[in-house]
């Protein structure tokens, strides 16, 4: 086919029609390309009718710029069109002379720079064959062999940009073969059909949706969106459920007579201070179900170990790298339960390669429970002395004070309590008390922490920051005493407390 350019093109395009003494019913049926320009662009499409006299051209299911028209039919006058080319014959629908073969030469076509990126694709086998070519040739019931070389012929009608180098040989034949077996027939029809987004998405009323998922989340007690100015602003924790649960009760532990102080933990849970009366109630309690003051003992030994071992740097000192640094530890006991439950702690310390000095004065007879846990503690490498001047003399890493009782108040006045009173305060190394007493009996040794056990006395400011430890006591037991109790330590043995 011979095309033309320039103003004199629009003319001869149907002229050529015309003058060659072709009936116009020859050419309906022909797929054909029509070139607008760049303002109205590329159409493709089967040609439906052709007026002589108005200089017009109708396109039947036509396409513009590889898009399916919406309107079956679209007509075209002469001055609008640049170019016309001839994609497709329709068999036999035009005679074979010499002006129609002339028509359909397979000389490729020079495109306009302004249109090289539009006919390319209209051009493009993959954008049209398919689209056209195939359909008709289906509908007409066309041999699979008239298909192959109708992709051949569409392959060599690609412009000088999108020609394929041949390629030569037995090998390369059998390639070629292949790719018209795989890509030449059997595509689906349904995906030259566009989906229309416009129009799906008309049907979706934004508004009415998230209005009803505001009315379903008032009705279930939810939290609304709302607008910005409407949304309070929250800070959630790494460990914080945002989801809406039951109020959370802060007071889970009821005591029936106060004890003068209350604290709470990290999460704000509240842990009011018991009397000693209580305090010696709840251990009467527990004895009596089983739990005796050596089970007691070792479990107050345990957590006072654990709470120590983190006090002298943890994991981090405590390393098989570091050995030549072991921590020393002073352990100041009395004759009395507080000093067993020191002399246990001082023990396990002992067992986690920890230098222990343990400081019991000599005595002519003292508690069976402080006599068994002296004996297991002389089994390891801890160091035992009865005399202050047998204390280091330089700092040690941490002071385990457990020279108080709760009971007797007279200790304070004997020479050794003194004495060792006065080397804890003067040795400038951090001390641990416990199990201390209550505020009213003073504190000859200023402590940086205290370990209370089960629940809290009030303590005074001397006794420093408080933590509490679980030592095993049932809830029933709790309960016999009148303590209404859930437990606050959570996954913990040790835990901080503050004052309310």
């Amino acid at each position: 086919m011979q095309l033309y350019s320039g103003p004199v093109r629009r003319v001869r395009a149907f002229a050529t029609l015309i003058s060659e003494k072709i009936m116009a019913a020859d050419w309906l049926g022909c797929l054909v390309s029509i070139n607008c320009g760049p303002t109205l662009g590329m159409y493709q499409g089967e040609v439906s009718s052709v007026d002589q006299s108005s200089q017009t051209i109708s396109l039947r299911q036509p396409f513009h710029n590889g898009v399916k028209c919406p309107v079956p039919e679209v007509t075209f006058s002469a001055i609008d069109i640049k170019e016309l080319k001839i994609l497709e014959i329709k068999n036999g629908s035009v005679k074979n002379t010499p002006t129609a073969s002339a028509k359909v030469s397979r000389t490729p076509v020079a495109v306009p720079k302004s249109d090289a990126r539009g006919a390319e694709k209209m051009n493009s086998p993959q954008q049209y064959s398919r689209s056209f070519g195939e359909r008709q040739l289906d509908a007409l019931g066309q041999p699979k062999g008239f298909r192959r070389r109708h992709n051949s012929w569409s392959s060599s009608s690609r412009g000088a940009n999108q020609m394929t180098p041949k390629k030569n040989g037995v090998k390369n034949g059998q390639m070629k073969q292949r790719d018209d077996e795989c890509f030449g027939d059997g595509v689906d029809d349904g995906l030259d059909t566009d989906f229309d987004f416009e129009g799906n998405l008309a049907l979706f009323d934004k508004a009415a949706v998230f209005s009803e998922i505001d009315t379903s989340e008032q009705r279930n007690g939810a939290r609304s969106r709302g607008t910005p100015q409407e949304q309070t602003p929250l800070r959630y924790r790494h460990d914080e459920n945002i989801l809406e649960a039951k109020p959370v009760v802060y007071r889970q532990i009821v005591v029936p007579q106060a004890g003068g102080k209350e604290y709470c933990t990290d999460s704000g849970l509240v842990v009011p201070s018991v009397s000693y009366e209580l305090h010696k109630r709840l251990l009467s309690v527990a004895e009596r179900h089983g739990l005796t003051l050596e089970r007691r003992l070792e479990m107050t030994g345990v957590c006072a170990s654990q709470m120590a071992l983190t006090l002298l740097g943890g994991p981090n000192r405590f390393t098989p790298k570091n050995l030549h640094q072991r921590p020393t530890v002073a352990l100041l006991c009395g004759p009395h339960v507080q000093g067993a439950q020191g002399i246990s702690c001082g023990r396990h310390l002992a067992n986690h390669e920890v230098e222990v000095i343990l400081f019991l004065p000599n005595f002519v007879k003292m508690l069976d429970s402080v006599t068994n846990e002296l004996t297991l503690f002389n089994k390891t490498d801890g160091k035992q002395v009865s005399s202050i001047k047998d204390l280091p003399d330089t700092p040690v890493d941490l002071i385990i004070n457990c020279l108080d009782c709760h009971e007797n108040t007279f200790l304070m006045d004997q020479p050794w309590y003194r004495a060792a009173a006065d080397w804890a305060n003067q040795n400038r190394a951090p001390v641990l008390s416990l199990d201390p007493p209550v505020s009213g009996q003073g504190h000859a040794v200023e402590a940086k922490w205290s370990l209370s056990l089960c629940l809290p006395l009030a303590l005074g400011e001397g006794a420093g920051r408080v933590y509490l430890c679980d030592i095993g006591f049932p809830r029933q037991v709790f309960q016999e005493v009148g303590i209404k109790y859930l437990s606050p330590f959570g996954c913990k043995f040790v835990i901080p407390l503050h004052s309310a």
